[in-house]
């Protein structure tokens, strides 16, 4: 991996290359690309959701923002008819006080109908919520993959592989003089893909080859409630996706920090610090290091050079971006 570039860097190199290529057969193209998500036992590096213009149409009918899986219960059991929402909806496993608290929020953001009847709280859903995941891709990204770390990798993708959550689980690492890393094949689990990238001359579609397919995972249960509960977290996953993709981390690093760039890589821009003259990680970057200097009062009045100043530019054009990407076909 270049001087200078950290695992994040390269976890958003990957990202990149994802918009530009998945998949890598030359199927149909995925429509969101999203970074660290997971459940509570595992967190994945790079996410990306399968699906198509039309399931994602359905589903922006609910808007932009991410559902929780307290506002996900109630727009996929909202009525077509109006009804007492402890009637229409299943039981939550969960005091119901929290479900009207969802349905306050649900109705605030325009994606349930709600009336009183007297003392009760109706619902009526605004469409049906849509089943537009067709699948999810996970991948873990390690630039630097000796056979001890490939080792120590291999019980997590194995846990990957069982739980079934994913349809493909998938292993990205910087390509070697070897054609195919000795170290990957030795120690992963046969089901896992292998893409071996190679990004020193920046990110485009090419970046990446397959040394090996994964096996499509099955994602189906061994009863209707783990089928269910698999579904539902599945769902979870892909909300977040939508919402978040994976250029938010400007959210958790400073770009109002007078040092703070994007620099080209190829099709990508990566965050630069101009204070150290490398990519800097989101772990290092915030008002704790010691190049932190705050964008003078001037940068952000007057509009000069860009209106708020250039960390409120950097974070637009990343926003700006993000929904081209996320939201294909979006005016």
């Amino acid at each position: 991996m270049p001087t200078g570039r950290s695992e994040f860097v390269y976890e958003l190199q990957v990202c990149r290359w994802a918009e530009l290529a998945w998949p890598p057969d030359g199927g149909t193209p995925a429509f969101l690309v999203a970074r660290q998500l997971g459940t509570k036992r595992r967190r994945w590096d790079t996410v990306v959701v399968e699906t198509d213009p039309e399931g994602l149409a359905a589903r922006r009918r609910f808007g932009d923002r991410e559902l929780d899986s307290d506002l996900l219960h109630i727009v996929r059991h909202a009525p077509a008819e109006w009804a007492f929402y402890r009637d229409a909806l299943p039981d939550p496993g969960y005091p119901w006080r929290y479900v009207r608290e969802a349905i306050h929020r649900a109705d605030d953001r325009g994606i349930v109908d709600t009336r009183r009847d007297g003392n009760k709280i109706e619902i009526r859903r605004i469409a049906p919520y849509p089943d537009w995941v067709d699948r999810l891709i996970a991948i873990e990204n390690k630039p630097d993959l000796d056979a001890s770390a490939a080792r120590q990798l291999a019980d997590q993708l194995t846990h990957d592989v069982d739980a079934g959550l994913a349809d493909e689980v998938w292993m990205a690492t910087e390509r070697t003089e070897d054609r195919v890393e000795p170290a990957l094949l030795e120690s992963l689990p046969v089901e896992a893909g292998i893409l071996t990238t190679e990004f020193e001359a920046g990110v485009d579609a090419a970046s990446a080859a397959v040394e090996w397919y994964p096996t499509r995972l099955s994602t189906a249960g061994t009863d209707a409630d783990s089928d269910g509960d698999r579904h539902s977290r599945r769902l979870e996953l892909a909300e977040r996706a939508f919402g978040r993709g994976w250029r938010n981390y400007g959210r958790t690093m400073r770009p109002d920090c007078r040092f703070f760039e994007l620099h080209r890589d190829g099709r990508a821009l990566l965050p630069w610090c101009a204070a150290k003259g490398r990519h800097q990680s989101s772990m290092v970057c915030g008002s704790s290091c010691d190049d932190f200097q705050p964008e003078p009062p001037a940068w952000r009045t007057r509009g000069w050079p860009i209106e708020g100043g250039p960390g409120k530019g950097i974070t637009q054009l990343l926003a700006d971006r993000a929904d081209r990407t996320n939201r294909p076909g979006r005016e």
